[in-house]
């Protein structure tokens, strides 16, 4: 299990802010998989986050969404949450335009106008568990400029039964994170072994699933890092600036120290069509 450090934390009373990524164009799954029917009352999994994190602790939604869906999402919003205050941010008022979204950084930079208390970032369609948001809540009231955490999972308890799927590994160090690792080739052998990238790991082996908590100042150094890498990459029409990438080189410029906690809950999410049965049926195993 991987701790947060032991560093003293000065606690503060905050209302945590939980901004939901859900502009993603879903190409593999073939259609808006944010809206995925996963639950036994029609619910997405986005809606299991909002009602954790609320449970938790989270006073304000914010979700990160495009034009092209946006209808869809505030009738989902309306028949799963009604009388819930969302704040809703199309990602392309960013800018500049584009067919295909900047990546994550720039989906939680299009959310800057929306936060001003700190935050949790999560993708729309993984599921958590409750103990994750209760984790990231803590994580808030003592985050400062500076500091940010991540929830990591468990590798053993991201991977599907069937099938390789790359994670963002984690290099832990007395609870504060040194690198992530994109590692392709996660998946369980018919022996029971978990392997990555071809080599025998253990079930523990910290992963991020872009469950991230920062303080609100976080956005000047992501504003800064955007515009370097729009300079850099302007012309490239299918280049992503990815968040944990900026994360990365902000830990490296000593801008930012990262704190990771490590989660007990069982990941699961939907990436392609044959994912959404399975998903389903593990919802109704936990009796979400």
């Amino acid at each position: 299990m991987v701790g947060s450090g032991s560093k003293a934390r000065h606690y503060v009373e905050v209302n945590p802010t939980l901004v939901i990524m859900a502009a993603g164009l879903g190409s593999r799954f073939g259609g808006v998989k944010q809206l995925a029917r996963v639950g036994a009352n029609n619910e997405a999994i986005l809606d299991f986050s909002i009602n954790d994190g609320q449970s938790a602790g989270f006073e304000s939604i914010v979700l990160v969404i495009r034009g092209a869906i946006e209808a869809d999402v505030r009738d989902h919003m309306a028949e799963q949450h009604p009388g819930l205050e969302v704040s809703y941010v199309r990602q392309e008022d960013l800018g500049p335009e584009r067919d295909k979204p900047w990546g994550t950084l720039h989906a939680v930079l299009s959310a800057a106008g929306a936060v001003d208390e700190p935050f949790a970032v999560i993708n729309a369609d993984d599921y958590y568990g409750p103990t994750s948001f209760r984790l990231a809540a803590k994580e808030l009231e003592t985050i400062e400029a500076g500091v940010g955490a991540n929830i990591a999972f468990e590798l053993g308890k991201t991977v599907p039964s069937r099938g390789a799927v790359t994670r963002a590994q984690c290099e832990v160090t007395d609870g504060q994170l040194t690198a992530i690792v994109e590692t392709n080739g996660c998946e369980r052998l018919e022996s029971g072994e978990l392997v990555a990238d071809g080599r025998v790991v253990s079930e523990e082996t910290p992963v991020s699933l872009n469950l991230w908590c920062f303080h609100h100042s976080v956005m000047e150094d992501f504003a800064e890092r955007w515009t370097s890498f729009y300079e850099a990459n302007s012309e490239d029409p299918k280049s992503e600036c990815q968040l944990p990438t900026v994360v990365g080189e902000l830990m490296k410029a000593g801008r930012l120290s990262i704190r990771v906690t490590s989660s007990p809950d069982q990941w699961i999410g939907i990436t392609n069509p044959e994912d959404l049965v399975p998903a389903q049926a593990k919802l109704a195993e936990r009796g979400v």
